[in-house]
């Protein structure tokens, strides 16, 4: 259910061009999406309909050979000014301190360029804690811990000394999830998460995304202003 029809996230004539030397492809033409807090939408197309490449353009994640051609992408928050904050205006490193993994978190497709193979999960998981938050590695440690249980990982005290490819698809894909989850962010893009897993696994990701999400995700109200 929409929380009293207040926006959180606004795209509006988003369009895309991919260049190389030869050609141009316009990948997306006047994009239009609104987000409503406490809302869930769905994109739906066929592969490479621009899916992915409007929600990388969200994460100021489009490689150098996109070109924005036109359009704005306006995150809400809690921006005290109403007006928001056109994302599509803000330098990729000014993305990756204030909104991406805080305010606005992915859950990629690709399970297997997700996660470093040479990190342990533990590592990983409180590598992007500490990179936002001022806290403790042992604090961090306990919160990764609780968030590995959260998705269904069992024994997470002991996992989190594994590395990726002692993990199953299924395990992998919780612990993209709970790494997606762990800072507690406003927004969460799910690109396709589930596609290369069977049916079974692919119904018990979505439930725990979901029960996961319905708690950290849009109860969360107490973070300060970005603006």
């Amino acid at each position: 259910m929409a929380e009293n029809g207040i926006s959180i996230l606004e795209i509006s004539d988003l369009q895309v061009d991919f260049r190389s030397v030869s050609s141009e492809i316009h990948a997306l033409r006047e994009v239009g999406i609104t987000l409503r807090r406490g809302e869930t939408v769905t994109l739906v197309g066929e592969s490479g309909s621009g899916k992915s490449v409007t929600m990388k353009a969200v994460m100021g994640l489009l490689g150098s050979h996109a070109h924005i051609r036109s359009g704005s992408v306006r995150y809400y928050g809690t921006d005290c000014t109403g007006e928001g904050i056109d994302l599509l205006q803000k330098e990729r490193k000014w993305l990756a301190r204030h909104t991406n993994g805080t305010e606005i978190a992915m859950v990629f497709q690709d399970l297997m360029t997700s996660l470093n193979p040479t990190m342990t999960i533990g590592n990983q998981l409180i590598t992007a804690i500490r990179s936002h938050e001022k806290i403790s590695r042992r604090s961090a440690r306990e919160r990764t811990v609780n968030y590995l249980r959260e998705v269904g990982i069992t024994e997470p005290e002991r996992r989190m000394d594994q590395y990726p490819h002692e993990f199953s698809g299924g395990m992998r894909q919780r612990v993209v999830i709970a790494r997606a989850l762990i800072m507690e962010p406003r927004l969460i893009i799910a690109d396709e998460c589930i596609a290369a897993l069977d049916a079974s696994i692919q119904a018990q990701i979505v439930c725990c995304t979901v029960i996961s999400a319905s708690a950290t995700v849009w109860q969360q109200t107490s973070r300060s202003p970005i603006c």
